[in-house]
């Protein structure tokens, strides 16, 4: 009797465009996600290659040497087109070699995409024109002003467009390969990957979130990064304007002066952010009530707090938790 053969999932063609001083984690992190996919999910075939203008090796802006294979050798359809981005764009947005080559990739890929910076790769290859689209947080505002073509969205995680998918900075290219793993075989297959890597399968909420809670580490004067630190535990006291310019000895409109000049936000605003994040950890990885975490976090009610979650995130507390319970993170009790 002859054994049934199993056939195996169709190949998906995934190819990764990058150059000298390419930012790591925008090749490895997509990498990582199609190679467990590959690994992980049994209807999931992903084959990756990584092509530069000429091949060969490819220096990394940490310093890391890789290898790369000539783009010109890419022949027939591919299935996803995705360009890295890097430390230095300027070269690559004029490789003219380069850019024909990525419009002569996409016009038959099923899908392109790009990670950080990339956007202003495809958007050189005009690829974005008329499109929606992201890239890091701190360049949304230069690719705003060089492509008019194109609608900026600068709090993204990442932008779907048609068949084009841009994300924002770094990190968020894993976001955005979890959510073409999840474009190809669903969202539980996604979030299988997602287990595996040990990462969110979606975050809740923009980077303007993230880049306003940075940009507070970076504060210039010991005074304000003191402050800063103080206030993540004190978030059930008085944070208002006048109690936090007490704080560091300065007059209110000193300190909104220098607030904004160092953290980049008001000081409400940034007050806010803090709460949030405190609050969405706390929703993540305790078995606290949402009545407890407002109070935790200092907005005092369930209804401030869902009234923050809603205008900064586009999401309720009892929705966040919903999603995030099913990541990998330990549930801990109070």
């Amino acid at each position: 009797m002859t054994e049934p053969t199993l056939e195996l999932p169709a190949e998906r063609d995934v190819v990764i465009v990058t150059f000298d001083s390419a930012q790591i984690l925008d090749v490895t992190g997509p990498l990582e996600v199609f190679s467990s996919a590959s690994r992980f999910l049994p209807a999931a075939r992903y084959r990756t290659k990584i092509v530069t203008t000429r091949g060969g090796p490819v220096h990394a802006s940490c310093g890391l040497e890789f290898a790369s294979s000539a783009i010109t050798e890419v022949s027939g359809p591919v299935d996803t087109l995705m360009v890295a981005g890097g430390a230095d764009m300027d070269a690559a947005v004029r490789d003219a070699e380069l850019l024909a080559q990525i419009q002569r990739l996409a016009l038959d890929a099923r899908r392109v995409t790009s990670v950080c910076s990339g956007a202003f790769v495809l958007a050189a290859a005009g690829l974005l024109n008329g499109r929606r689209a992201t890239t890091h947080w701190a360049e949304c505002g230069l690719l705003d002003h060089a492509y008019a073509e194109i609608t900026v969205d600068p709090d993204a995680i990442f932008v779907h467009d048609g068949n084009v998918w841009t994300s924002a900075g770094v990190t968020a290219g894993i976001d955005l390969t979890l959510a073409l793993v999840a474009d190809d075989h669903g969202h539980q297959a996604a979030a299988t990957v997602a287990r595996q890597l040990v990462v969110y399968l979606q975050r809740s909420g923009g980077q303007a979130q993230f880049s306003a809670l940075l940009a507070g580490q970076a504060a210039d004067t010991e005074p304000v990064r003191d402050l800063l630190s103080w206030l993540r535990d004190h978030l059930t006291g008085d944070l208002s304007v006048a109690a936090l310019a007490r704080q560091i000895n300065l007059s209110e409109r000193q300190f909104t002066r220098v607030f904004k000049a160092e953290v980049g936000s008001t000081a409400a605003d940034y007050v806010e952010a803090v709460r949030l994040e405190s609050a969405c950890r706390l929703l993540e990885t305790t078995n606290r009530t949402i009545e407890q975490i407002a109070k935790t976090c200092g907005f005092g009610t369930p209804e401030t707090m869902n009234r923050a979650f809603r205008r900064r995130l586009d999401t309720t507390p009892g929705d966040h938790r919903h999603h995030f319970r099913g990541s990998p993170v330990a549930i801990l009790t109070p």
